[in-house]
């Protein structure tokens, strides 16, 4: 039977953990539940991919394993639920060339090779297997994973199950659903920002008790990143400033902006100085996309426009800079966007370009993504009585009658997931098809609730403006914001 450490280096290549490594994949091989706290490309992966070859190599080797009804002879499987589509595969297949059993299954994959893979796994093949918490809504699979002992839960981005968190994702509040159903399998979640109180919503939502989880927090401090922010008046200077890095500094860079219509404003000027470089946004088609991520990813010293559509999922170790074209809305989504520079420890800049107008255009964002209880139940009712409209006419049509001249509110899409999510409705959004089947929960109805979510987010950005204004040690109040001693 192999120990973790013949395991790190003959599968791993690694002859020493790193950190609280070592800690943190004996108690998850104890049973124990955590939480992780760790910078971007410390090492997070590790602490859940291990523990699942050595799990599933204990069962082999012991050639014993727990007669469960209905359930065929396989090694214990380790679940990961991630949002990181793009990453699943990169991590697979890196953990294929090694030797380990593992597999994704996603939107991305054509229904017969999801099929395919649906039989294996109940067949007791992969030791280790990525999934969206969106894809516990597919009865098919929930059959496929019944027939299987699910010993490990990673739950990987934990900060997305927090409402309080920066990227919060709907179908995230179903983990702790999905783990009593799995049979409450040990836990590991695993994130590179969290504050305090998001924290204690992790833990909570995961529906854990507070004394089982051990919190493992790295801190987040990187030496090898230079964070500056540079006061500008308008876009030539923040022009000016991309051109004048990416002239200056060897290598491969990101420049991030909040508005896609800017993004095309500012590639439609690099392509007349004839300087090459990249776009992503959230508008390309998939395939576009991906073909653009694997060209970064793949060839040396590109320059890339894009939103924070692009980087969730981008493991480059040798980014040498991330601009920031315009605001961050929250301390917490600026560290993760900077945490993707210098990851192989060389010297990497982080530049905060901050024009006092882009203050206006993350307020705005702000009020999108909080929807009052009075625009979900106009929403609600227009849903139940227009149903027929809505599906023949779609999007547009909706937004036209709902937001009436204010064509750029882009309140109804949160709202459209929010009831997604809670199963207000059913059917799919891109493209719009859908039928009221519920009426919407007390929470999407309590003004005072969602009148305290946009105070935090209000909150998050006032933070964000304080850090562009201080004086000090600017990483020293990153450390402060997160509660780190």
């Amino acid at each position: 039977m192999s120990l973790p450490s013949d395991i790190l280096l003959q599968v791993f290549g690694h002859r020493e953990f790193r950190g609280s490594q070592q800690a943190i994949i004996e108690r998850v091989l104890s049973g124990g539940h955590s939480l992780i706290i760790m910078p971007t490309g410390m090492g997070k992966s590790l602490c859940y991919q291990l523990p699942a070859i050595v799990l599933a190599d204990r069962s082999r080797s012991s050639g014993h394993q727990e007669e469960l009804p209905h359930r065929p002879t396989g090694a214990p499987l380790t679940l990961v639920i991630s949002p990181l589509i793009a990453l699943m595969k990169d991590q697979v297949d890196a953990l294929l060339e090694r030797g380990v059993s593992a597999t994704f299954i996603n939107s991305s994959l054509q229904r017969s090779e999801r099929i395919l893979r649906y039989q294996q796994i109940a067949l007791g093949h992969y030791d280790l297997v990525y999934v969206t918490p969106e894809r516990f809504r597919k009865s098919e699979f929930w059959e496929v994973v019944a027939k299987r002992e699910i010993v490990l839960l990673a739950v990987d981005e934990a900060h997305c199950i927090s409402e309080w968190g920066h990227d919060f994702r709907p179908d995230y509040t179903r983990v702790g659903e999905i783990r009593n159903r799995l049979g409450n399998p040990t836990t590991i979640a695993l994130t590179a920002t969290a504050t305090p109180e998001v924290q204690k919503d992790i833990v909570k939502q995961l529906n854990l008790e507070s004394k089982s989880v051990e919190l493992f927090h790295e801190g987040i401090d990187r030496p090898n990143l230079e964070l500056t922010v540079e006061q500008v008046w308008d876009d030539d200077a923040k022009y000016e400033t991309i051109v004048k890095t990416r002239k200056n500094i060897d290598g491969c860079g990101i420049v991030y902006f909040t508005l896609i219509r800017k993004l095309m404003e500012f590639s439609d000027q690099l392509w007349a100085d004839k300087i090459p470089h990249l776009i992503y946004h959230g508008d390309l088609p998939r395939s576009r996309r991906k073909s653009l991520q694997e060209s970064f990813m793949n060839e040396p010293g590109h320059l890339v426009l894009a939103t924070n559509a692009f980087g969730m999922g981008v493991d480059k170790e040798d980014i040498r800079y991330v601009l920031h074209a315009d605001l961050p809305g929250s301390l917490e989504s600026y560290y993760q966007e900077i945490g993707r520079a210098g990851r192989d420890g060389k010297p990497a800049r982080c530049v905060l370009l901050y024009d006092e107008r882009d203050l206006a255009t993350q307020m705005e964002f702000m009020n999108w993504s909080n929807p009052d209880a009075e625009f979900y139940e106009r929403v609600h009712d227009f849903l139940k009585n227009e149903t027929e409209k809505i599906n023949a006419f779609g999007m547009d049509w909706l937004r036209e009658r709902i937001h009436y001249k204010q064509k750029h509110d882009r309140r109804l899409e949160t709202a459209l997931a929010m009831m997604d999510r809670w199963g207000v409705i059913e059917g799919t959004i891109q493209p719009l098809k859908i039928k009221v089947v519920s009426e919407l929960p007390e929470h999407l109805k309590d003004k005072l609730s969602l009148a305290n979510k946009l105070k935090r987010d209000q909150s998050k950005l006032l933070t964000m403006l304080q850090y562009v204004k201080h004086q000090g040690d600017r990483k020293q109040y990153i450390q402060d914001y997160f509660g780190i001693n």
